[in-house]
C-alpha cells in the first residue's frame, strides 16, 4: 500500500480494493433497503391500470389504455420499483455470496419494520386531529389526512408485504446459489432467471392473497366478477409485469457483473 493511500483510508479499511469493494455493497444494500422502505409508504396507496378489456354493443372486446374495464390489469404502484431489488441480491450473491444476500433481505425486514413504527408513531403524537370512527381518517380538508391516508394503508398490507417479502427474498437467494451449483458457475443468465421468475409467483401470490383475505385492502370485484376471478386477475397482471422485467434485467445484469468484475478485480 502506498503512503498516499494509506493517508486516505480509514484503519478499518485493509486496501484500496477493500473500500471500493465495500463502497459497491453499499451502493447495492442501500438501493434494495430503500426500495424496501419505499414500498412500505407507496404500496397500495394507488392502483395503475395498464390496460383493459371490455365487451361492446356488438359483442366484441375492445381494449382501453388507462382506464378500468371489465376485465382490468392493473398493479399497485409499490410494485413499479420492487423488481430491482431481486437484480440487487442476484448482484450481492453472484459477488459476496449467499450469507451476505440473507443478511441483507433479513436487515430488510427489519427496515420495513421500522418504518411501520415511525407510522405509528406518528399517528399518536399531539396534536392528533379527530378521526372518523368508520373511516379511522381525519377529514379531507385536514392537513393531516394525507400522512393518515398513508399509515392506513401501510397498516393494512404490512403482514401481506413482510410474509411474502421474506418468503421471496430467501426463495431467490437460495435458487441462484442453486442454480449456480448445479450449472457450475456457467449460465448467468440461467440462475438469474430461474431464481427470480419463480421467486416473483412466489411474491406476488403471497401478497395478493394475504392482502385481501387478512388486511381486506383490495379494490371489491366488479358486480358479476367471482372473488376467485378477480384475485386471480390480480395476481396475474403483477405477476406478468414482474415476468416480463425480469427478462428484461437479464441486460443489465450481464453489464453490471462485466463492468464489476473489472472495477472489483474478481476472475
Amino acid at each position: 500500500m502506498t503512503d498516499k493511500a494509506s493517508q486516505t483510508l480509514h484503519p478499518i479499511e485493509a486496501s484500496e480494493l477493500h473500500a471500493r469493494r465495500e463502497r459497491v455493497f453499499l451502493v447495492l444494500a442501500g438501493i434494495f433497503l430503500g426500495t424496501l422502505a419505499m414500498l412500505n409508504i407507496l404500496g397500495i396507496s394507488r392502483f395503475i391500470v395498464l390496460f383493459s378489456i371490455s365487451p361492446d354493443e356488438s359483442g366484441s372486446y375492445q381494449f382501453s389504455w388507462g382506464q378500468w374495464g371489465e376485465i382490468s390489469f392493473a398493479l399497485a404502484v409499490g410494485v413499479l420499483p420492487y423488481p430491482i431489488t431481486f437484480l440487487c441480491t442476484d448482484l450481492i450473491s453472484e459477488f459476496y455470496g449467499r450469507r451476505r444476500a440473507n443478511w441483507v433481505v433479513t436487515v430488510g425486514l427489519f427496515i420495513n419494520l421500522w418504518v411501520v413504527f415511525i407510522l405509528w408513531v406518528g399517528g399518536l403524537m399531539p396534536s392528533v386531529p379527530p378521526l372518523d370512527p368508520t373511516t379511522g381518517l381525519p377529514a379531507t380538508d385536514d392537513p393531516a389526512y394525507a400522512f393518515y391516508t398513508i399509515r392506513k394503508l401501510a397498516f393494512g398490507a404490512v403482514t401481506a408485504s413482510m410474509i411474502a417479502y421474506m418468503a421471496a427474498q430467501f426463495c431467490d437467494v437460495y435458487l441462484y446459489h442453486f442454480w449456480r451449483r448445479i450449472t457450475r458457475g456457467r449460465h448467468l443468465w440461467l440462475r438469474n432467471n430461474g431464481s427470480t421468475i419463480v421467486s416473483q409467483l412466489v411474491d406476488t401470490t403471497a401478497v395478493i392473497l394475504i392482502t385481501h383475505f387478512y388486511a381486506a385492502a383490495l379494490p371489491a370485484p366488479p358486480e358479476g366478477r367471482s372473488l376467485a376471478t378477480h384475485l386471480l386477475l390480480f395476481i396475474v397482471t403483477g405477476y406478468a409485469f414482474k415476468f416480463v422485467v425480469a427478462l428484461l434485467d437479464t441486460i443489465p445484469l450481464y453489464i453490471l457483473v462485466h463492468i464489476f468484475r473489472k472495477y472489483l478485480k474478481v476472475a
